[in-house]
């Protein structure tokens, strides 16, 4: 397994939100690759929402989660995408509670909506980063966020020409 970040959103030709996950490390496995995952417009609002440190003036979903938890006296443990089945990536979010470790089945945007809040780490597994990830359009050797005019206009295209059913949430 990876451990990795959310990057950022970015939105393809047809509207529809794309999550950018990157490797944590820049010297760990799967450098120099991004994981794109398709997802709806509310689970991008709220891991946004949760990256920016944002605090809405009512709990969304992803918060009532969290806070379920803690009344639990359990923690959100870390979010492990571990694998692509027909073309829709998997999700655990891992507990630790008193009875001991607990693994639920999630969307990935939830799982990492959640671990957002709970300040968890995510991690992705190799296979899977190797299989649906993309060249990183930023140079990794100088971590430049402008982009060169060539590596930006590559991942344009892949934004233009993938469809959100290659890998679905």
């Amino acid at each position: 397994m990876i451990e990795v970040r959310v990057r950022g959103m970015a939105e393809d030709v047809e509207g529809q939100y794309v999550l950018l996950l990157e490797p944590a490390a820049s010297a760990a496995a799967g450098a120099g690759r991004i994981l794109p995952i398709w997802i709806g417009q509310q689970e991008a609002a709220s891991i946004l929402i949760a990256v920016q440190g944002a605090t809405p003036p009512r709990p969304l979903s992803h918060d009532l989660v969290v806070s379920v938890v803690r009344s639990l006296d359990a923690r959100v443990a870390r979010v492990e995408i571990g694998r692509i089945e027909a073309r829709t990536f998997t999700a655990e979010l891992h507990l630790e509670t008193s009875v001991g470790a607990r693994a639920i089945d999630a969307r990935p945007s939830d799982a990492i909506a959640v671990a957002c809040r709970a300040g968890a780490p995510i991690f992705v597994a190799e296979s899977v980063l190797e299989e649906a990830g993309i060249p990183d359009p930023v140079d990794p050797g100088t971590g430049e966020t402008e982009l060169p005019e060539e590596r930006l206009a590559e991942f344009r295209r892949f934004l233009d020409d993938v469809e959100p059913e290659d890998f679905e949430d």
